[in-house]
């Protein structure tokens, strides 16, 4: 792939990801159906990815599968089984890209976004993907607190490798490995996510 022009990594189709699987063990309850500002976590990142207008929002789902499923009344989206959830998020997103490429095999480029993070907006993912019309990059992700996550956006041409990914290490070593085609977008709340009891209970009212 480094050896494509960065002129290359042109989006027009792409979809929405978002991964929802895991069992929330450190919260003792699924994260995804806390409820902040009058919807569930989850629900609230749909929302957002319905709002962008891309071409396919996916949730992956795994542990607590049916309860889950069953809190979301969303005809627009396409639910996705990970059986494998327990061996990590990298088994999330490969099973989001192998249904998306059975689903929409034109697609350009993804939008990688979890649902414990509720400052990740519309907006956000809309400075994604004009930071991605900007630059050409084969990867646009988020910058906070010291690090580099998600949402992120990874082109096509990274999907081969996002499929090899392995455990609970997720997409980030793409941003290192591919770093000069790569921009990143300044997201002041990213740090703030749930895991806990008390990380809920600390989020403003």
């Amino acid at each position: 792939m480094m050896e494509r022009s960065q002129s290359r990594f042109n989006v027009t189709h792409y979809a929405i990801i978002i991964l929802a699987a895991g069992n929330s063990s450190r919260l003792g309850n699924p994260k995804q159906l806390l409820t902040y500002k009058g919807k569930t976590l989850l629900q609230s990142s749909i929302d957002s990815a319905k709002e962008v207008g891309s071409d396919q929002v996916i949730v992956v789902l795994g542990a607590n599968k049916d309860l889950i499923a069953n809190r979301i009344n969303d005809k627009g989206i396409i639910l996705i089984e990970n059986a494998d959830w327990a061996s990590g998020m990298a088994s999330s997103i490969k099973t989001g890209i192998e249904a998306l490429k059975v689903i929409s095999p034109k697609i350009d480029a993804i939008i990688l976004m979890v649902c414990d993070q509720p400052y990740a907006d519309a907006e956000l993912l809309k400075t994604l993907l004009l930071k991605q019309a900007d630059t050409n990059s084969a990867i646009v992700g988020c910058r906070y607190e010291n690090t580099i996550g998600t949402p992120a956006l990874f082109h096509s041409s990274l999907f081969p490798e996002l499929l090899l990914l392995q455990g609970d290490s997720g997409a980030k070593k793409l941003f290192e490995k591919y770093k000069k085609v790569a921009s990143f977008v300044s997201f002041e709340n990213g740090g703030i996510d749930i895991d806990t009891s008390e990380d809920f209970k600390n989020l403003p009212k």
